[in-house]
């Protein structure tokens, strides 16, 4: 039986709710719903305007029900009257199947059809900027390896605590926090999971993030690349494939701890990079990160080849331990449902069809790149990212014709308006749209 929303609101004290969904653009849209009206939205759904929303769809279209997953609950640990709740979005009566988070439920079905269910955590980085967007918030944040910077790190202590703090409270098993590479740039890691959950906590952690930095007169950004000059924010995604209590992807006698259904999952993923590009790194912006010149650093931390390694973070899949790899690509844009919804679809081809990802290479692949002209690259601006989407046969059979051509549809309209009022140059600043457009995603 599913758990009844109005007798937890009694017992939690929660005096309302936020019903949430994701459009294609990452968006997070709510309702906020009191606690006496909360059967009724558990049992029929809170209504949208889809149109209103980054979907695909027409002002004529009928209302758009949001659905809540009382699984999803998270009371807010800074507000506790207050729960949220992530949503599946139904259109008279069935699944609305071009939203993320039903595209997502599609691709674990199909994956539970053969008794796997993936595991995934996620690294999520960010920026501490002004109000306005245009510097660092911390004046006092200048060297140029800033990575791991304890006073840098301890200087912006107590949000970082009340963040971990709160992710504690959640039980989510938060092990670590840190300086990032950028000057102003923190990441925090908390324990992997199935990646339904993962999605959601994805959604809920970049509001939190930016909830709770708001609180302490900050802005929070997971724009891919807010500043040329500095490394951009990735969102790396670890990933493996569990049978019950058995971890599919771990072989001890493999060289680098992968079972062979790993090797072809990773290889699905390794032939289909270039058209889940338009997802992974789904902004305009996202492409100042790949395919990059060094930053201040030293290194961009980004990938510009599809390549697989051992322990080697110059390459976009890299295998740091038994039974998982990290896939590098994936920006602070990304929706976090499409995320999991493009790995599950990529591995699921290369399962089926056996893809043999070829043998890892151990180079420093930002400075022997050269050496190895075959390999395919990443596409090098958000529309040979569209343009390779719409050539892929594999991936329009695994998410859906009219899902894809709806998602291409809207990136170009967003492409459209772009370019009525900027030109897009990796050598030159980020522009106003860009900022304006993606500092909140």
């Amino acid at each position: 039986m599913p758990k009844n929303l109005s007798t937890i609101a009694k017992t939690k004290k929660i005096k309302y709710f936020l019903i949430s969904f994701v459009d294609f653009f990452g968006v997070l849209r709510s309702k906020l719903v009191p606690a006496q009206a909360i059967a009724d939205m558990q049992k029929n759904g809170a209504g949208f305007a889809g149109f209103a929303t980054w979907l695909d769809m027409s002002p004529a279209d009928g209302d758009m029900f949001a659905l809540p997953d009382p699984d999803s609950l998270i009371q807010l640990p800074w507000n506790k009257e207050i729960g949220w709740l992530a949503s599946d979005l139904y259109m008279y009566g069935k699944p609305v199947k071009a939203s993320p988070r039903v595209m997502l439920k599609e691709q674990i079905y199909q994956l539970n059809k053969k008794n796997l269910v993936m595991k995934s955590g996620v690294e999520c980085e960010y920026f501490l900027i002004s109000e306005d967007g245009t510097r660092i918030a911390d004046t006092r944040d200048t060297q140029s390896k800033p990575c791991y910077d304890q006073s840098a790190l301890m200087r912006r202590y107590d949000l970082i605590k009340e963040i971990c703090d709160s992710m504690i409270d959640m039980g989510w098993n938060p092990y670590q926090n840190d300086h990032e590479d950028a000057n102003g740039q923190f990441e925090m890691n908390w324990d992997y999971t199935d990646c339904l959950t993962t999605a959601d906590r994805h959604v809920f952690f970049k509001y939190m993030v930016k909830s709770l930095a708001e609180k302490h007169g900050l802005r929070a950004t997971f724009m891919p690349k807010p500043f040329v000059n500095l490394t951009g924010n990735g969102c790396h995604a670890h990933i493996s494939l569990w049978n019950g209590k058995i971890n599919k992807f771990l072989d001890n006698g493999d060289r680098l701890g992968l079972s062979r259904l790993a090797y072809n999952f990773l290889g699905g993923i390794m032939k289909l990079t270039q058209p889940l590009t338009a997802f992974f790194n789904p902004t305009i912006n996202s492409y100042r990160r790949i395919n990059a010149p060094p930053t201040k650093s030293g290194a961009t931390w980004s990938p510009s080849s599809i390549s697989y390694t051992g322990n080697n973070r110059t390459h976009m899949i890299r295998v740091p331990d038994k039974g998982r790899f990290e896939l590098r690509l994936m920006d602070g844009a990304v929706n976090p449902y499409l995320l999991q919804a493009g790995v599950i679809a990529a591995g699921l081809h290369g399962i089926n069809n056996k893809i043999d990802p070829g043998e890892p290479l151990s180079c420093n692949m930002y400075t022997d790149h050269k050496n190895y002209p075959n390999l395919k690259k990443l596409p090098d601006t958000i529309e040979d990212a569209l343009d390779q989407l719409e050539s892929s046969k594999e991936i329009r059979e695994a998410l859906g014709d009219d899902t894809i051509k709806s998602y291409i549809k809207l990136k170009r309209s967003e492409i459209e308006n772009f370019d009525l009022e900027e030109k897009f140059d990796k050598k030159d600043p980020v522009t106003d749209w860009e900022k304006n457009s993606t500092l909140d995603c």
